[in-house]
């Protein structure tokens, strides 16, 4: 990989893992209701989900979407699905005190799980793979995977850090509920390229 295209895939790395999207919105309303330190296991498996997610990829999982387009379709329903049950319990979150809270942060695995139903982390990833591994190679896949690695983490940290600040402004539990609500509707509106593609 030449310096030129490692640069590119580092810009291209930071712009999309610092822009808004599902795992991010999910980071800012985790940390705002339950703190930084108990989203930790939320903010690695993203991160580490990724990494892993693009090496998968780029060691040829793409070829079975590829050979089988019904997956394709499959694995959009399912994200569908799965993004609207997620978008339903950030709605109902409270505040990791309050009595009667109905939410938890999210673990690691499953985390780790959701970057394979996140239509985000699937455009990153195909990108990745096939804009900034032209040769392919093991050596190649492993370098787009470590350059998101250590870019991610820091990213979606300062969601989480976002959503942790304005916790200090959500102490009313109506506005509270107002926030999850908004963050459970951009969540639900992030789905709109999955549904209507262009």
């Amino acid at each position: 990989m030449t310096y030129e295209l490692f640069l590119a895939l580092a810009l291209f790395a930071f712009v999309s893992s610092i822009t808004p999207g599902p795992n991010n919105l999910m980071l800012m309303a985790s940390g705002a209701n339950f703190g930084f330190r108990r989203t930790i296991p939320h903010m690695l498996g993203v991160a580490l989900g990724f990494v892993f997610m693009v090496v998968l990829v780029g060691a040829g999982l793409v070829q079975i979407f590829d050979a089988i387009p019904l997956t394709y379709t499959l694995l959009k329903i399912c994200s569908v699905v799965y993004l609207l049950y997620l978008a339903w319990k950030i709605a109902n979150a409270g505040p990791a005190q309050a009595s009667g809270a109905t939410g938890t942060p999210m673990t690691f695995l499953q985390a780790a799980a959701f970057q394979w139903v996140n239509p985000k982390a699937w455009a990153m990833a195909l990108t990745a793979i096939t804009a900034y591994t032209p040769d392919q190679t093991l050596w190649a896949i492993f370098l787009v995977g470590a350059v998101f690695g250590a870019i991610n983490l820091p990213s979606v940290g300062s969601w989480t850090i976002l959503g942790q600040q304005m916790a200090r402004f959500l102490t009313n539990p109506r506005r509270l509920t107002q926030f999850n609500w908004l963050m459970a509707g951009l969540l639900v509106a992030s789905l709109y390229p999955v549904i209507w593609p262009q």
